[in-house]
């Protein structure tokens, strides 16, 4: 009988000290970047269902955003607001690396410090340099280092998404824009 009672207080304790989260990030959870909310050029959502709070932060533009805020600017990158105690070093932003297609996202790349995206160039390290209290998330005047990728190259970017409706039909200024874009990624490719 002892031995039981030690087991169900360990189970207590265990389940009480790190409770299971009421939304988990997987690879259903990114979806076409439109079907997000958009806030100047970028979108946001939010996994753990409190859309509002992480609006608030985004129009505010700045703030901190409340666990599970999602926020992108380009498909294939993605950082998520976790949970409390995740990484005090990120403010508990998880950044993602995804490989999208007309079928969906596919995660390459996920954590804290070491997630690099597709270009290898490396999450973590441009978005430190956000001031604080921007947390973590970077725009022209929030400390980060300028990438070099105009509005045009990002709404391209957004536009032919291929997991959204349409993506492949193209107009003239996306395709100048990810022309131009192809420029500045070989630019970025040499200095790395």
């Amino acid at each position: 009988m002892s031995r039981l009672i030690t087991l169900i207080v360990s189970i207590s304790t265990i389940l009480f000290a790190y409770p299971a989260l009421a939304w988990e990030v997987n690879e259903n959870s990114f979806r076409c970047i439109k079907e997000m909310r958009q806030v100047d050029n970028f979108f946001v959502d939010n996994l753990a269902g409190n859309l509002d709070g992480t609006l608030a932060v985004a129009l505010a533009g700045s703030g901190e955003y409340p666990e599970g805020s999602v926020v992108q600017l380009i498909p294939g990158e993605v950082m998520v607001k976790r949970e409390k105690g995740f990484s005090a070093i990120t403010n508990d932003w998880e950044f993602f690396a995804l490989d999208v297609k007309a079928e969906g996202a596919t995660v390459f790349a996920r954590g804290a410090v070491a997630v690099n995206n597709q270009l290898g160039l490396n999450c973590f390290g441009c978005h430190v340099k956000a001031k604080p209290e921007f947390d973590f998330v970077c725009r022209s005047d929030h400390g980060c280092d300028p990438v070099g990728i105009t509005k045009a190259m990002f709404t391209a970017l957004q536009n032919t998404d291929p997991r959204c409706d349409g993506s492949d039909t193209v107009s003239a200024e996306d395709q100048k824009a990810l022309e131009d874009l192809g420029a500045v990624i070989e630019a970025l490719l040499a200095d790395k």
